[in-house]
């Protein structure tokens, strides 16, 4: 199966599960490879350091061949549970700004919450390879 559609179709999958109702807003973001702090900043970035990962490139090569966050982090002495309380952290800060927005309701907050551990859990344990 070719990698690139499995991943695309993975990020849609995730991108769907938090709403439909948002595609048009920049909260809303699906890369298979998270960029989790912003350009430019000097020290190094949580999600690779979590990782044990040197650089990005490092990082997408090792997804682009098929392996899960938590074969990476397992391989270079990372944290695989420090990477999901940092998606987990990052992705209910983007809810909470859908919530503030008005773009998501309480209701939908409370639902996509309660499950964003374990989607997270799941994903970084999912190898497309």
């Amino acid at each position: 199966m070719n990698i690139r559609r499995v991943m695309i179709v993975g990020t849609m999958i995730v991108a769907m599960s938090f709403g439909g109702t948002a595609w048009g807003k920049p909260a809303v973001t699906a890369s298979p490879v998270a960029k989790w702090s912003t350009s430019g900043v000097a020290e190094k970035d949580e999600l690779l350091t979590a990782l044990g990962q040197t650089s990005d490139q490092e990082l997408y090569e090792a997804l682009y061949n098929g392996k899960s966050l938590k074969n990476i982090a397992g391989e270079k002495g990372g944290d695989i549970d420090s990477v999901i309380n940092l998606q987990v952290a990052q992705l209910t800060a983007q809810l909470e700004a859908r919530l503030a927005s008005g773009s998501i309701s309480a209701r939908q907050y409370t639902a996509y919450k309660a499950e964003l551990t374990e989607v997270v859990t799941r994903s970084a344990q999912t190898s497309f390879g």
